[in-house]
């Protein structure tokens, strides 16, 4: 089946797969599970397309032990899933939900069953309703709830996960979800989403030294996505406008986590929109890193424009290849965006913890689901990735996005990333030609050997 050479991996990489709690657990209202944000922002006319919802999704919360046999056929090593903060603790503070608890239990001893690596995201944007309620990211106070949410599903979990990321994409919850509107809560305000990036970095610091002493064996980060940038042209103009987005989307986080402080350039140029930050935040946001969680999926060309923000996004060549999504594939950007990263910043060992693509895939009328492009896309991401540890940079493990079709987001049920198709109507869940790829890659690596300590 492979179309090109299969590059080798040490003996300790792992290859897994990722998911997210809200696009594929459904059971929204059930084993007491509280309302999230991404409930509300479904449940408003015009905000998700199709008016689709995650009230079923997957139906993993019923169907999950199917979906474990089905990455043990598969060979995955790791699995990379998300904990909902609504089914642990429904009101977002206070008691914690047994029964909810309860479920991530059992899943993390059924990935052991079968050989598969535990890695958690504690936060994946299903954020509980009634801490929106009470000011959401942007409010100081969340702080200390997820915290105690953070202790709560380490203390229970323990070192049975291997790895622990407190946040995914922060930039998405903070930008898209109060800045751009375009996800939960849907809010657009600047200020505010600025004000939430800080208090979700604030959360993450603050939520290691409870998650290290319950699972000191495990490794504890975080995930960012992160964008390679490019300017559209050699004019200075458009280098100035890279440099700002690349501020905006990568360095925003990057600097803090990693260097113990803003950008000084974006800190000027948002001006009375910077976020407040008090004495010891930095510190408390630069506590070393286990690992790095990378999410790479495309990049970013960037032109000067007259406009209020000075900068738009250019268009990739004329002949460039894009997913369903609309998003160049560009598979020599992961090299380039790790070697950067190398070189630029003090960096712990790398996780790429999210990598795929949408296609319009749909079975044949032999029942297959033959996703070439999806095949092609991750022969050439991996091969990029082979190609950043030759330059020296530390990568770990890989987890391709998404193990099945599940509800992505804002744009429903329209858009498939999944290595697994799934007939939303009956959960039948059936391996496209990519997962088949994916399982005789893995197979053809060396076997895996123990891990390194954190």
């Amino acid at each position: 089946m492979p179309t090109e050479p299969l590059p080798t991996f040490p003996p300790g990489f792992r290859w897994g797969v990722a998911t997210a709690s809200y696009q594929i657990e459904g059971a929204v209202a059930e084993d007491g599970r509280g309302p999230s944000i991404w409930d509300t922002f479904c449940a408003t006319p015009g905000k998700v397309a199709d008016g689709d919802t995650g009230d079923v999704a997957c139906d993993h919360y019923h169907r999950w032990e199917d979906d474990l046999d089905l990455m043990q056929r598969l060979g995955v090593q790791a699995y990379r899933f998300s904990v909902a903060w609504p089914r642990v603790i429904p009101d977002g503070t206070g008691a914690v939900n047994a029964r909810g608890l309860d479920f991530y239990d059992r899943l993390v001893d059924g990935l052991l069953a079968r050989g598969i690596e535990p890695y958690a995201t504690l936060y994946h944007w299903d954020l509980p309703q009634p801490l929106q309620d009470a000011g959401g990211w942007p409010w100081r106070g969340i702080v200390e709830p997820f915290v105690a949410y953070a202790d709560a599903v380490t203390r229970r979990l323990g070192d049975r996960v291997r790895g622990y990321a407190t946040l995914n994409e922060p930039w998405c919850s903070a930008h898209l979800g109060y800045g751009f509107g375009e996800h939960a809560p849907g809010l657009r305000d600047l200020a505010q989403a600025l004000q939430a990036s800080h208090h979700l970095l604030l959360a993450h610091g603050a939520a290691l030294p409870a998650m290290r002493a319950n699972a000191p064996a495990a490794r504890h980060g975080i995930v960012l996505n992160l964008y390679p940038t490019f300017p559209a042209s050699d004019a200075p103009a458009d280098a100035a406008a890279a440099r700002r987005f690349d501020g905006f989307f990568n360095r925003w986080y990057l600097d803090p986590l990693l260097r113990g402080r803003y950008p000084d350039d974006m800190w000027a140029a948002y001006g009375a929109d910077a976020p407040a930050v008090e004495d010891g935040d930095l510190e408390v946001i630069a506590r070393p890193l286990d690992f790095l969680g990378v999410n790479y999926y495309s990049r970013s060309i960037v032109a000067a424009d007259p406009g209020p923000q000075g900068l738009s996004m250019a268009p990739p060549p004329a002949d460039a290849e894009r997913t369903e999504m609309g998003w160049e594939v560009y598979p020599q950007g992961l090299t380039e965006l790790l070697v950067r990263l190398d070189r630029d910043y003090d960096l712990p060992p790398v996780f790429i913890t999210e990598n795929g693509a949408a296609y319009p895939d749909a079975p044949g009328a032999d029942g297959r689901v033959d996703d070439a492009d999806r095949v092609r896309y991750l022969e050439r991401h991996v091969a990029a990735l082979a190609d950043a540890l030759g330059q020296g940079v530390d990568v770990r493990g890989y987890f391709a996005w998404s193990l099945m079709d599940n509800f992505e987001w804002s744009h429903g049920y329209a858009k498939r990333f999944g290595l697994v198709h799934v007939d939303y109507a009956t959960q039948a869940r059936t391996p496209k030609r990519s997962a088949r790829w994916y399982a005789d890659f893995i197979a053809r690596q060396p076997a895996v050997a123990a891990e390194a300590p954190a």
